[in-house]
């Protein structure tokens, strides 16, 4: 082979580039599939918001309250919690938990709760419900999914930081209430990528809602939400951790009712969450591209 000074020098220069480049393109490429929707998602945020709110608006179209009605419900549900638990029966915890008032504890968890329930079975159903438009017009399903969570957390987002707002004077504005902002981030995350993946499954193979449904609603139970994780048997405590919004709620309620930083196991457990989801996300979004439309 003939030696060329300037090729030679390129050579060099490029052989380190040469020797990375594969194994960087596979970490990039193994989740390209997950990445391309999102941004699909990003560029049409105009239309995202557009349909959003159109989807608040129509929830409760044609009564007399409007759109205070999806606001009022679940504001009712908790105040009628601390009403009946801490002002009538004045109900007391025992020792270990947060706090004592009983009240003031199921706030905390059964609002995210609401919150999370309301999300992931609206994203779960959105591409059935919108199946018709999907087959007359080439619109990412992530759209739709994105606009059924996003429009969720327009309604339980303000109600969340009104609660939060609510505790903050317990603890004298503690700096740790600042850690609310990036758990309700994590949530919105945790909503989006579990709402679209059961929306997939859904459109699959339509008993994915029947027992969906079922699981949220026995879910509360395997929650540290009706009561606090030290009353729950040490022996069985893993089983909470199956629940993706154990990590959250422990989180809320270490803010809200303690006034302190979470702990790293909260963050960790709720980043593997989001981990996971996001790879089995991506894998079943690649293999059900070309189907999907066909199934709604």
């Amino acid at each position: 082979t003939r030696f060329n000074p300037a090729n030679g020098v390129a050579a060099v220069a490029a052989a380190p580039l040469a020797f990375r480049e594969p194994g960087f393109s596979f970490s990039i490429s193994c989740m390209q599939t997950l990445l391309n929707e999102w941004r699909s998602a990003w560029s049409a945020r105009a239309l995202v918001w557009v349909l959003t709110r159109r989807e608040v608006a129509a929830r409760h179209a044609g009564t007399a309250v409007g759109v205070l009605w999806p606001y009022l419900q679940p504001l009712l549900t908790v105040a009628a919690y601390y009403l009946v638990f801490d002002v009538v029966f004045a109900m007391r915890l025992g020792e270990g938990a947060p706090t004592h008032a009983v009240g003031t504890f199921l706030v905390v968890g059964a609002l995210p709760w609401m919150a999370f329930c309301d999300a992931v079975s609206r994203g779960m159903n959105s591409l059935i419900e919108a199946g018709s438009l999907l087959q007359k017009n080439p619109l990412p399903p992530v759209l739709m999914v994105a606009r059924a969570v996003l429009a969720s957390m327009v309604i339980y987002g303000p109600l969340l930081l009104l609660v939060a707002l609510a505790y903050a004077p317990l603890h004298r504005f503690n700096l740790a209430v600042l850690a609310f902002v990036p758990l309700l981030v994590l949530q919105l995350v945790l909503c989006l990528l579990l709402g679209y993946l059961l929306a997939i499954l859904a459109a699959a193979l339509r008993d994915t809602v029947q027992l969906v449904g079922f699981l949220l609603s026995v879910g509360i139970y395997l929650s540290p939400i009706l009561f606090p994780l030290s009353l729950f048997p040490e022996a069985w405590r893993w089983v909470l951790w199956l629940n993706p919004m154990t990590a959250l709620v422990l989180g809320y309620q270490q803010v809200l009712l303690q006034g302190a930083w979470p702990p790293a196991s909260v963050w960790l457990v709720g980043l593997l969450w989001l981990g996971g989801l996001a790879l089995a996300l991506n894998v079943v979004v690649a293999r059900s591209r070309d189907q999907l439309v066909d199934w709604l």
